[in-house]
């Protein structure tokens, strides 16, 4: 037996609770593991609440990604011991998830844990971070370097925004964290933030095609307007990685300063992420990430608290990131 945040839809009604299951109610899979750690997403809010229509079973157990310890192994690349990750490939949506103490997945979906990180550290971490490293990865492809001028951050206060505001100050970009939230803005600075902004500067629709260049690049994980806004501010050839759609997912602008200026809208995809660019982006966060930074964004929570956070997280109440130890 083992203890599962499971999710049951009843007439359209879906219902979280901790239950207790057995071990053969598992999914198919060739690794098995002891999850010791979980997280909780705006994705995972989405699911715990029954809403975009991501899962299409139930009983269903939520949880897009978990760290742990292998227990059994058919898989010719992991052996029981192993400490491993699990980000994306549709787990926690069309496979039962990681908000559980234990979860069977396909073995080429797992990532070995870095030397150095702590499962605990890794789902701190999670897809909100795995995100971020990866866009800020794209817009260094892009050209981008430190000193090149000021790097906007919107939905500073998330997951994702947490994490690359992180990493940016880190790198010696100079960042710029938009927030809704006026409290956070000594939480923002702590992690490096040198300048926070109100997202109401970019709630309205821009008058013309171009305004005035400011931002050398952007991570934005809003969307809508937001996005619209911010790309005609973008300095001449610099890129925005584009990770979600809190504020939106339309995208009503001009293209001419894609045009005019050579700017880069970059999407930044984490779920079918190919293998080795996943590795290369948890070993690059090892060194990226100040792990103090890190440790001041966390919130430890059990299952049990999980459904509160779900919603909490869809309303944009969440600070940072929301460890759940398995275990609570």
């Amino acid at each position: 037996m083992f203890k599962a945040l499971l999710l049951e839809n009843s007439g359209g009604t879906v219902t979280a609770a901790v239950r207790e299951l057995e071990e053969s109610r598992l999914p198919a899979g060739d690794v098995t593991v002891a999850v010791e750690y979980s997280t909780i997403n705006y994705k995972d809010g989405l699911v715990v609440n029954g809403l975009g229509g991501l899962v299409k079973n139930y009983p269903h157990v939520p949880g897009v990604d978990f760290a742990g310890t292998v227990i059994d192994s058919r898989h010719a690349g992991y052996r029981a011991g192993d400490r491993v990750i699990l980000t994306g490939w549709r787990v926690g949506e069309m496979q039962w998830g990681g908000l559980a103490q234990k979860a069977v997945v396909s073995g080429d979906w797992l990532v070995p844990l870095p030397k150095g990180l702590s499962t605990r550290d890794a789902m701190a971490i999670g897809t909100a971070g795995f995100t971020a490293m990866l866009a800020v990865a794209a817009l260094e492809a892009h050209g981008l370097t430190p000193g090149a001028g000021e790097v906007l951050v919107t939905g500073a206060a998330g997951g994702v925004g947490s994490v690359a505001t992180a990493i940016l100050a880190h790198r010696g970009h100079t960042v710029v964290a938009s927030s809704g939230r006026p409290e956070t803005q000594a939480y923002l600075q702590r992690l490096g933030a040198r300048t926070v902004i109100d997202r109401s500067a970019f709630a309205e629709p821009a008058k013309r095609p171009l305004e005035s260049e400011r931002w050398s690049g952007c991570i934005d994980s809003v969307g809508g307007n937001t996005l619209a806004r911010v790309l005609t501010q973008m300095r001449y050839r610099g890129s925005v990685a584009a990770v979600g759609l809190a504020g939106g997912a339309k995208l009503e602008m001009s293209v001419i300063p894609f045009l005019l200026r050579g700017i880069n809208l970059l999407g930044i995809d984490s779920v079918m992420c190919p293998q080795e660019q996943r590795r290369q982006a948890w070993q690059r966060l090892c060194s990226d990430l100040p792990l103090d930074r890190l440790q001041a964004m966390i919130v430890e929570v059990g299952l049990g608290d999980v459904p509160r956070i779900a919603g909490e997280i869809l309303k944009g109440q969440v600070r940072g990131r929301v460890v759940v130890n398995t275990n609570r």
